[in-house]
């Protein structure tokens, strides 16, 4: 038997580190388990077989390990799907410790499928969609050069070099003819079946708190990391948006921080209406990802109606109900790693309701703290004059504020009066010390008005917006009789959205488009899409206000066609090119000539005995024809599958050698033969 070839082995092992690391990047894999695929995989790799001396009793070692699962998943702790992949790792782990064998080898790549079908159902996200590539060629690769080798006769050298061009063409190949399966082929939405969450990169960054308390550093606002995806209707179609989305607002501050004094109901419900809607309001599809780290809904100002929610969990997706705290304010009522929930808002200017408020939370809203300084309101009058509209009060010291002062995110510690820090000494300070200042400002003059937090921004990618955890920002509501609540944010508006280093959004965002490319195209791939792909690529282009509709088939019918036409000239050309050459029927005629001649020597062929087979038999018996035979078989392979072919009389000085030596052996036969 030969020495197995040491590629195939580092391929079989990397495809099945591919396979693991599906299911790793859910960050669901026990550590544990983790921990032992990891080191089976790197002894694996440098070589060494442990387990080769006692496959059975090293497999043994497995039952305890699935007890331990098994009592893990009975006990609450861990996911059925998690258990089995985690077994999966293990199982294939033991394989590769173990003697390399056919068998081994498709244990461990069948190991490999199982885990690929776990990642798919963990997780089925970007970094998924990597390993199962590598899988996918790792393994491929592995699988030819096996079928290579076993052709080989023993103690030859597999033709690892001629053969690597050859496969690697045939697994493109195969990759090609693998998507175009996926997308021709009727199938159902990948979610219809399950959608899980994946806890994702790092902790959460961006969680609301029950207070907003005034100092240090903004450290957040250099954040680039995506916190939540929405799909807008209708479609603003900007690039970017200015806009603020909506979390929590606060009307009480002590001197040090924000909190609010509004009750939570107690009822909990799927949908709830904040407010009367508008005529032409704005739907919003929003998820909350992992990085978004709160049970805190946001939406688009001015929210009216929200449900429809959904909790995503390692274990699938559930409907989930949610909790009015007032204030505008919404919580989901479960703990998840993710939501998502549908959102009707009242446009941006509209007139609204101001919600439901109670006397106790109007009065607050124009409470100042004790012992707040005096200088701030000889300051707002300053400001203000005698003007009794709060909104332009507002706008009057929100461009003071703009103008007299600079945004920064470098501050020290906690100070004992951070707003009296901000206005009289640094002057200088982030989007909470602006917004507070206003807000208090206007308190003074008799305006009421509260703090808001939430996001502001937004990034389009593909057709979502994405917000970031740096989109963080604070400002304030001002309430204006007969209109509502209304925005007024005295933060310089250069500031309002992230701060992060270009480099590393420009990174995310290109990440996060190749992302949104591949749930749109692969996870959420559904047959309604398929059938939408088959339309268009005939289908003329809607018309379009301002052009001329044309009765011609759209440009991307035309490259359909044209890359259709060079396939088939391709294929014609490929095969017109292989068939005057017959390399296989030369290679076929030349193993039929030598085993012919062997027949004829006395040495014949068993039942579905091949030369190679023949070969081996001669070299394991000592037969002195071996050493004639072997160099022959070697050729035949290479004319046949080493992309080799037989020169011009080549076959026939081959042959006439292998006559000579075998009426040699004859004749060294001969008086043998006589003497017994």
């Amino acid at each position: 038997m030969n020495r197995p070839n040491r590629l195939r082995l580092i391929l079989r092992d990397l495809g099945t580190g591919a396979a693991f690391a599906s299911m790793a990047v859910s960050g669901q894999v026990p550590a544990w388990a983790l921990g032992l695929v990891l080191v089976a995989l790197l002894v694996s790799l440098l070589g060494w077989r442990p387990f080769a001396r006692a496959p059975r009793l090293t497999a043994m070692l497995l039952v305890p390990l699935a007890g331990a699962l098994y009592l893990a998943v009975a006990a609450g702790q861990m996911d059925l799907v998690v258990a089995a992949c985690s077994f999966a790792g293990l199982v294939a782990s033991q394989r590769l410790l173990s003697e390399t064998s056919p068998a081994t080898d498709g244990q461990v790549l069948l190991a490999g499928l199982l885990m690929i079908a776990g990642g798919a159902a963990l997780s089925g996200e970007l970094l998924f969609a990597v390993c199962l590539l590598v899988f996918a060629v790792m393994a491929s690769m592995s699988l030819g050069l096996a079928v290579v080798e076993a052709a080989v006769p023993p103690g030859e050298p597999v033709p690892v070099r001629q053969v690597m061009r050859p496969l690697s063409m045939g697994v493109v190949i195969a990759m090609a003819g693998a998507v175009a399966f996926f997308i021709l082929f009727p199938r159902l939405n990948w979610n219809m079946g399950v959608r899980r969450a994946t806890p994702g990169l790092g902790p959460a960054t961006s969680g609301f708190a029950d207070t907003v308390r005034l100092g240090g550093s903004g450290t957040l606002k250099s954040n680039p990391r995506v916190v939540l995806r929405a799909k807008l209707t209708p479609d603003p179609g900007n690039e970017r948006l200015d806009a603020y989305w909506l979390g929590r607002t606060y009307d009480t501050f002590d001197g040090q921080e924000w909190s609010t004094i509004g009750a939570p109901n107690k009822r909990h419900r799927t949908r709830v209406t904040l407010r009367p809607g508008a005529e032409k309001q704005v739907y919003q599809r929003i998820e909350l990802l992992p990085a978004y780290g709160s049970r805190t809904l946001i939406a688009l100002e001015t929210p009216a109606k929200l449900g429809n929610a959904l909790m995503h969990t390692p274990t699938g997706d559930r409907r989930i109900q949610l909790q009015e705290l007032g204030g505008d304010e919404l919580r989901f009522v479960d703990e998840a790693l993710g939501y998502s929930y549908e959102v009707y808002s009242v446009p941006p200017g509209t007139d609204t309701d101001p919600g439901k408020l109670d006397q106790t939370e109007m009065d607050q809203l124009l409470a100042l703290p004790q012992g707040i300084d005096p200088r701030i309101e000889a300051l707002a009058q300053q400001i203000v004059g005698n003007e009794t509209d709060p909104l332009a009060a507002a706008q009057k010291l929100s461009a003071w504020l703009q103008r007299e002062y600079t945004y920064t995110l470098e501050l020290g510690g906690d100070v004992a009066d951070p707003l009296m820090e901000f206005l009289f000494v640094r002057k200088a300070g982030h989007c909470e010390h602006f917004a507070t200042a206003l807000t208090l400002m206007l308190r003074t003059q008799g305006f009421e008005a509260r703090l808001a937090t939430g996001f502001f921004g937004g990034e389009r990618v593909g057709d979502e917006y994405l917000v970031r955890a740096g989109d963080a920002h604070a400002w304030t509501h001002v309430l204006v009789p007969g209109r509502g609540f209304v925005t007024v944010d005295a933060t310089p508006a250069a500031f309002r959205a992230n701060q992060s280093l270009q480099l590393l959004e420009s990174l995310i965002s290109f990440y996060e488009a190749i992302e949104s490319a591949w749930r749109s195209s692969v996870v959420d791939y559904s047959f309604r899409d398929q059938m939408n792909f088959m339309r268009d690529l005939s289908r003329p282009p809607r018309d379009e206000p301002g052009k001329e509709r044309t009765q011609l088939p759209p440009l991307r019918a035309w490259l359909t066609a044209g890359l259709v036409g060079l396939a088939v000239y391709w294929t014609w050309k490929y095969l017109s090119r292989r068939k005057p050459r017959k390399p296989t029927l030369e290679a076929t005629r030349f193993v039929d000539a030598v085993e012919r001649q062997l027949a004829l020597a006395g040495v014949r062929a068993g039942d579905g005995e091949t030369l190679e087979d023949v070969s081996a038999r001669l070299t394991r018996e000592a037969h002195p024809l071996a050493p004639a035979v072997s160099p022959l078989t070697r050729r035949y392979l290479e004319a046949r599958f080493g992309q080799r072919p037989l020169q011009s009389g080549e076959s026939a000085r081959l042959l006439k050698e292998l006559k000579q030596t075998l009426e040699a052996h004859k004749q060294q036969q001969a008086p043998k033969a006589r003497a017994s």
